[in-house]
């Protein structure tokens, strides 16, 4: 009876626990998953005044530089020891001498010349003066009055060409000593010791020693970040002339150079549509710590350009979609939004519209990004 009676019983209680389970259902009740924003690093937008630089490459070349020459005939009787390739010579310093037999030779015969026309010049004067005295006395004719006149007027003429000739003597005897024009690095030298050399033969070519010219290729975008005025050319004035860092490797060592922007030429070249820019550069003194700017020596050169106000200026790793950054508000809702870009920079940009002072930029470099996505900001400074 109870093998019957027990199956029985637990049939009839599953049925009943089901009946009581589906008269009293329980509902899941729905959750929303939790969003947990991405954390972004941002920057504030600040305005502030920026100085804007242009940079340029370019080859160091000599201010100055000049084919000296003879300015008479002759044989060299001496050589300066710094007429040597690489010699420095200073600003009247000799650099040859001609052999003086022949000038002086020259001179002692105008002042022979001279003498002798003095003399005449004298006679000629007193006898003019006696017979105008006779002639004033009727003792003398108006044709020997009129010739001892003419006398006088040819003995002068004379003393002054002896005069002349004996000045241009001594002048041929002075340049027989050949100087140097300036401050000057001798570049090479034509002519040796005994050799004789014609007026105007070239005797060595000297460079500048206290300036250096520095010629660099300038775009024309560029020029309007000078403080220069429009459409300027020629020589800058000194109290507007942009002031240049300029840097170049010499000998295994990095050394830099102050200079100042001289002027622009006036031809633009069609081919790099470029306007090329002349810079100069003081060579310091012996005894400072820089080395002079080495002649060809290829050099980077940075222009100090304008003074801009009320700009804002960011990481160039903000821009996004050419000419777009991220922006956080203040519900920490991200965006695009357009900018206008004054000047692209290597490691930044400047934007002159489109933001204000005290936005929050993403400066994170998150890919999905969709407009109005919540983030969590942190703020840090740069």
């Amino acid at each position: 009876m109870k093998r019957v009676l027990m199956p029985i019983g637990i049939v009839l209680a599953c049925i009943g626990i089901a009946i009581v389970l589906i008269s009293n259902p329980k509902r899941a009740v729905e959750v929303p998953p939790k969003i947990v924003p991405i954390s972004v690093r941002v920057i504030e937008a600040r305005e502030e005044t920026v100085q804007l630089a242009v940079e340029s490459q370019g080859k160091a070349q000599p201010a100055r530089r000049v084919n000296v020459s003879a300015n008479v005939a002759g044989p060299i009787e001496w050589v300066s020891p710094s007429l040597e390739a690489g010699g420095y010579v200073a600003e009247g310093e000799p650099l040859i001498k001609l052999d003086l037999s022949d000038f002086q030779t020259a001179v002692a015969r105008n002042q022979a010349s001279v003498t002798q026309a003095e003399a005449e010049a004298s006679f000629a004067s007193s006898d003019f003066e006696r017979v105008g005295e006779l002639a004033s006395r009727r003792l003398a004719s108006e044709a020997e009055l009129q010739n001892s006149e003419r006398l006088k007027v040819v003995a002068l003429a004379r003393l002054t060409d002896a005069r002349v000739n004996l000045k241009q003597a001594e002048l041929d005897a002075e340049r027989a000593t050949l100087r140097a024009p300036f401050n000057a690095i001798v570049a090479s030298r034509e002519v040796e010791l005994g050799q004789f050399v014609n007026r105007a033969q070239n005797v060595a070519l000297l460079f500048d020693a206290d300036s250096i010219d520095v010629r660099v290729p300038l775009a024309i975008k560029q020029l309007g970040y000078l403080d220069v005025a429009p459409g300027f050319r020629g020589e800058i004035s000194s109290d507007r002339a942009p002031s240049v860092n300029l840097s170049g490797n010499y000998g295994g060592r990095l050394y830099s150079w102050k200079g100042t922007l001289l002027r622009t030429e006036a031809t633009i070249d069609p081919n790099s549509n470029t306007v090329q820019s002349i810079i100069r550069v003081q060579q310091p003194e012996s005894d400072s710590n820089s080395i002079p700017l080495p002649v060809g020596l290829f050099v980077e050169a940075t222009i100090a350009g304008k003074l801009l106000d009320n700009i804002i200026s960011l990481p160039r790793s903000v821009l996004r979609n050419d000419g777009q950054v991220l922006v956080v508000d203040a519900e920490n809702k991200m965006s695009f939004r357009d900018v206008e870009i004054f000047r692209l920079e290597e490691d930044r940009v400047l934007i002159s519209a489109g933001l204000s002072p005290g936005e929050l930029i993403c400066i994170s470099p998150i890919q999905a990004v969709t407009d109005g996505m919540t983030v969590q900001p942190v703020v840090e400074v740069i």
